[in-house]
């Protein structure tokens, strides 16, 4: 689960497009992957160079941040040397690189201070359809309404009379595509491909303020998130090749939030498909996320008691609405003396210490201050699994740190059944992390270099429980 920390300091507000000459095509033209190295993070990011008729344009995704096809600007190619920009609000991030081969390996600087930054070529996802493999469904693009908010999507629907049985994908927190995009994975646009090869008609759409769709996701709670699906809900149920009486919900992350509101919200969802969904409050979800994460990073007691004192603090502060002052207060207190803990070589690297420390401080406090995060500190997720009558597939990662198994498995299975739902099958995937990909240790700082392909049996799994569900008529 994103929880909407900004990892480092990059702002996302996009000021301006660059292009490049087409003869770099050869050199550049592609996705490529890899991360910023700063201040001893790694904070992930993919570039997609593409040709745009006589030139060569260029975007970025730096998913930590919850940013998706930020177009960069002033791309200058001199063989082997590549340069590229992100104007941002808070100071241009300037990219200088080198190409070799299938890697680029260069310098990074923003905002008074330097790292470095590479990438490699990446290769297609071995679960994605082949580009020139001639689809066996239909693709069809669509829009929907959720009062002001125009959402579009993507519906795939079987080459075959109809009407069809249907699932609507609801998207993980942060700003998301459609494809639930990830460091070049697309697990939502493998999951559509899979389900609607197999007779399962499925929507996908853009979150809130990504791609087609309007609003801002950011200031929009679970709760109204929900309204969204409703909506994709009602717009198949207004088409006569799908069948109204079996249509699921299948909710990723935040998405197995969303998913349980709102089949307990309408007697029109025929099941619904949980992927690392959570049954416990926000607040216990960040506690759990973020001490499993910083012990997989190698993080020493002191640093996990004091971020266990600074989250219970920021806690406290929203709840009440007192003591932001001194919470940014101590926010500053904190960055400050973690920048003064750095080796020499890392506090040289720094040019403007003030804005490096402005820059991480507005990113917490931003999210600290967001709808978002005061209704999801507190919402405890049992309450609406309660409600819930209809088949439930809950899928888990072994080794899942974002949305553990250990805090998760036990309370979703008991809030289902004190609601007497006897129709719950539960799995769990062995060595899988919260992308259900294969993982070492399930820290997110793996997700950049990892194979793109869900582990073994997940697809399967999911799709031959839903075919049984919407075949029996037990939905």
């Amino acid at each position: 689960m994103n929880t909407h920390q900004m990892v480092g300091a990059i702002a996302v507000t996009v000021l301006g497009l660059g292009t490049m000459p087409l003869r770099a095509q050869h050199e550049l033209v592609g996705q490529w992957d890899g991360v910023i190295a700063i201040l001893g993070n790694d904070l992930g990011i993919t570039v997609v160079f593409e040709a745009t008729g006589a030139q060569i344009t260029a975007q970025i995704d730096i998913p930590q941040q919850g940013a998706q096809g930020l177009p960069l600007a002033n791309l200058r190619f001199d063989d082997p040397n590549v340069h590229f920009e992100l104007p941002a609000a808070q100071g241009t991030a300037v990219f200088d690189g080198r190409v070799q081969g299938d890697s680029v390996t260069g310098d990074f600087t923003q905002a008074g201070y330097t790292g470095t930054f590479s990438l490699h070529r990446a290769e297609p996802a071995a679960a994605e359809p082949a580009a020139q493999e001639a689809q066996p469904y239909v693709e069809e693009e669509v829009s929907f309404r959720n009062d002001a908010i125009l959402l579009a999507g993507t519906l795939t629907l079987p080459d075959a009379d109809g009407p069809h049985p249907a699932v609507v994908m609801i998207t993980g927190s942060g700003a998301q595509n459609r494809d639930e995009e990830l460091f070049g994975f697309k697990p939502f646009r493998i999951i559509a491909d899979h389900l609607t090869r197999h007779g399962i008609a499925v929507l996908r759409y853009d979150d809130r303020g990504v791609g087609g769709s309007t609003g801002s996701v950011s200031q929009a709670t679970s709760e109204e998130l929900a309204g969204d699906v409703l909506a994709a809900v009602g717009l198949l149920e207004a088409r006569s090749d799908i069948d109204p009486r079996r249509i699921g919900l299948i909710g990723h992350s935040e998405g197995g939030i969303i998913a349980p509101i709102v089949a307990a919200q309408s007697s029109d969802i025929a099941f619904i498909v949980l992927m690392a969904g959570t049954a416990v409050t926000g607040e216990r979800i960040l506690l759990a996320q973020g001490e499993a994460i910083l012990r997989a990073n190698g993080a020493t007691e002191a640093r996990l008691q004091a971020q266990r004192e600074m989250q219970q603090q920021i806690f406290a502060v929203v709840r009440s609405g007192a003591g932001m002052e001194q919470l940014a207060a101590n926010l500053r207190e904190q960055i400050q003396a973690s920048l003064d803990s750095l080796p020499v070589e890392q506090r040289a690297a720094i040019t403007d210490e003030d804005a490096f420390v402005n820059s991480r401080l507005e990113g917490q406090l931003s999210m600290i201050r967001s709808p978002w995060f005061r209704f999801f500190l507190d919402y405890d997720p049992a309450v609406t699994l309660e409600q819930v009558t209809v088949p439930v597939l809950a899928l888990f990662g072994e080794l899942d740190l974002q949305v553990p198994l250990v805090v998760n498995r036990e309370p979703l299975t008991r809030a289902l059944e004190r609601g007497g739902n006897d129709a719950v099958t539960i799995r769990v995937f062995p060595r899988a992390n919260h992308l259900f990909l294969t993982a070492e240790t399930g820290s997110p700082n793996e997700y950049p270099t990892m194979e793109k392909e869900f582990v073994p049996g997940f697809l399967e799994e999911m799709t031959d429980w839903i075919l049984a569900r919407v075949a029996k008529g037990d939905s």
